[in-house]
C-alpha cells in the first residue's frame, strides 16, 4: 500500500513538474514575442521622433530664407502644403491604440507624405546657392547643420525600425514561434518602405554646388 502511494506520489510529482516546465516554456515564448513586438513599437516611436524634429525645424528655416528670398513663393507654398499633409497623417497615428504600430497602408501614406515634404524641402535648400548672403546668415547655417543631422538620424532610425520588424517577423514565422503566434493571434508587422526614387532623394547637400 505504502509502495503504491509512493509510486503515485512520484507520478504526480513528475506530472506536476512536467506541467510547470511546459507552462514555463509557453510563457517564455509568449513573453519573447511580446518583447519583440514592443521593440518594433519603440523603434517606430523613434522614427516618429526624428521626423517630428524635421517637421519642427521647417518653420524657422522657411522664415530665415524668406528674409532673403521673399519672392520664392512657389517653393514656400509647396513646403507649407507638404508640411500640412504630414501633420494630418501624424494626427491619425496618434489615434492608434497604445502599444501598436501603423499598418501597411498607414505606413505607405506616411512614407508618401514624408517623401513629398522632403522633396519640397530639398528645393528650398537649393535656394541658398542663388543667394550668397544666406551662407553668411548664422541662423541659416545653424539650421542647415541641424537639418543635416536630422536627415542622417532619419535614415538610422528607419533602418532600426526595419531591423526590429525583421527580428519580430522572423521569430513568429519560424518554429516554435509560429505555433505561439498562431495561437495568440500575433501577426506580421509591415516594413517601412520608401519608393525606389526616394531611396536617394531628397538629398540635403550643404556643400558646394555640384559641377554641371
Amino acid at each position: 500500500m505504502k509502495k503504491a502511494l509512493l509510486i503515485g506520489g512520484i507520478v504526480v510529482a513528475v506530472l506536476g513538474l512536467g506541467a510547470l516546465m511546459i507552462g514555463g516554456w509557453v510563457v517564455g515564448h509568449y513573453n519573447g514575442i511580446q518583447k519583440k513586438s514592443q521593440g518594433v513599437t519603440a523603434a517606430w516611436s523613434q522614427v516618429e521622433n526624428v521626423y517630428q524634429r524635421r517637421y519642427d525645424l521647417i518653420p524657422n528655416l522657411v522664415e530665415t530664407v524668406k528674409g532673403v528670398a521673399a519672392f520664392e513663393k512657389d517653393t514656400f507654398t509647396g513646403i507649407a502644403q507638404a508640411r500640412a499633409s504630414v501633420g494630418q497623417i501624424k494626427a491619425d497615428f496618434s489615434k492608434l491604440p497604445a502599444g501598436t504600430t501603423p499598418d501597411a497602408a498607414q505606413l505607405q501614406q506616411f512614407a508618401a507624405a514624408q517623401q513629398s515634404l522632403g522633396t519640397a524641402l530639398s528645393r528650398l535648400m537649393v535656394v541658398h546657392e542663388k543667394y550668397p548672403e544666406l551662407k553668411a546668415n548664422q541662423n541659416f547655417t545653424a539650421l542647415q547643420s541641424q537639418l543635416e543631422g536630422t536627415e542622417n538620424r532619419i535614415a538610422v532610425e528607419r533602418k532600426a525600425f526595419n531591423d526590429a520588424t525583421l527580428s519580430y517577423n522572423t521569430h513568429i514565422t519560424t518554429f516554435p514561434g509560429n505555433l505561439f503566434a498562431g495561437f495568440f493571434n500575433f501577426a506580421q508587422k509591415p516594413y517601412f518602405k520608401m519608393e525606389e526614387a526616394a531611396q536617394s532623394a531628397p538629398k540635403v547637400n550643404f556643400g558646394a554646388p555640384a559641377a554641371k
